[in-house]
């Protein structure tokens, strides 16, 4: 018999484990990873948690997300699309699973969210890393991190439709309290560089706003990335394969070769792998203001060559310049909205936060959000 939702009421579901699964931010190193390059990121102390269990069916498999207030239940005999973003995310896990051959069975599960959707913070790969990781404990799987983190990024592309690397889910699986990762997006593999920010704090502001097509632009900026490696191999006869493999000198080279958007953008994710690079180095040599130059510099990157920003983003950016106890500031993710990363003096945040939401209302008429984030541990069973 298919399950009421009322069933689904946290008091009455008792779940044989509970995962808990983090979003991540991006210190630094935006849009180069699936231009095999290197990113910074970390998981963060929000997160989505999952209670699942077995439901002693073969097949029957029932979702419900207590944030969404929906049940989506399916037989995985019969996992395909939906119409419904979120359910995507679940169904293409399941997919990918069934794919690499391993045996699933009847689950039930509860989802709930301390991730702000739409901020940046990668609910998405969180959702996706979650469930893998939950499903792989239940029905010993014997998936690795990595075959997780693979997995649902393949989850993303196939069933959600957007073409991202690798990093979101990366980071939400290998993250480590205190620590971030240096992640080399060609070889899938890491360093942790500890993050020791004191006195300073790391604030996101959450502009709350989401301009344009997100999932579409965000494909339109990989495949000018594409078409400029493709023109630096094909026109300049450079044994390059992505980005990752072109120098600065190269690309000068082949300047009148490439549109005017086409350099713009190869140029910025050439000078963010540089930058991201230089950042771990100022983290581990605790030089904060260097760091906080970084930031500002891979916000104008952002903003005038990959031209991701937006109105919000950008006042956001600028209100901070001209505060001295704030260091660095840049706008997070994809783009078009979502979050500013801001590294704060710690006795002057409520200050900062108080001003900056005050102004911000003042010019969008909207209530902004400070979310203090520090690194955390990566997705894991609860005890």
């Amino acid at each position: 018999m298919p399950m009421n939702s009322l069933e689904f009421e946290p008091g009455d579901f008792k779940p044989e484990i509970e995962i808990a699964s983090p979003g991540r931010i991006n210190l630094i190193g935006e849009h180069t990873d699936y231009n095999k390059g290197f990113v910074f990121p970390a998981a963060i102390d929000k997160k989505i948690i999952f209670g699942i269990r077995k439901n002693g069916s073969p097949s029957l498999c029932r979702v419900y997300s207590a944030d969404f207030e929906r049940l989506l239940e399916f037989d995985l005999g019969e996992v395909k699309q939906s119409s419904l973003e979120w359910e995507n995310f679940i169904l293409g896990v399941i997919f990918e699973i069934q794919n690499l051959d391993r045996q699933l069975k009847g689950f039930d599960c509860v989802i709930k969210s301390s991730l702000p959707i739409g901020a940046g913070l990668s609910s998405s790969a969180a959702m996706e890393c979650g469930l893998a990781f939950g499903l792989n404990e239940l029905f010993d799987l014997k998936l690795s991190r990595l075959e997780m983190a693979l997995l649902s990024q393949r989850a993303e592309h196939n069933f959600v439709g957007t073409q991202c690397g690798i990093m979101d889910q990366y980071a939400s699986l290998m993250g480590l309290a205190g620590q971030a990762l240096l992640l080399d997006c060609e070889s899938v593999t890491h360093m942790y560089i500890p993050v020791d920010l004191a006195p300073y704090e790391l604030i996101l502001l959450n502009t709350k706003v989401s301009h344009s097509l997100a999932t579409g632009e965000y494909n339109l900026r990989r495949a000018d990335c594409f078409e400029g490696v493709e023109i630096i191999r094909s026109k300049a006869g450079y044994q390059v394969r992505s980005l990752r493999d072109v120098s600065e000198d190269q690309l000068v080279e082949c300047r009148d070769l490439l549109p005017t958007r086409i350099y713009g953008r190869c140029n910025y994710v050439i000078q963010e792998n540089k930058r991201v690079i230089e950042a771990a180095e100022a983290l581990r040599e605790k030089n904060l203001e260097e760091f906080g130059k970084l930031l500002y510099a891979s916000h104008e990157g952002l903003q005038n060559e990959y031209e991701v920003s937006c109105d919000e983003l950008d006042f956001l950016v600028d209100f901070s310049r001209d505060k001295p106890y704030v260091l660095g500031s840049r706008m997070m993710g994809g783009g078009f909205g979502g979050c500013t990363l801001n590294l704060v003096h710690e006795e002057r945040v409520d200050q900062y936060v108080s001003e900056v939401s005050a102004a911000y209302k003042n010019r969008f008429d909207i209530e902004i959000d400070a979310i203090p984030v520090s690194p955390a541990r990566g997705t894991h069973i609860i005890q």
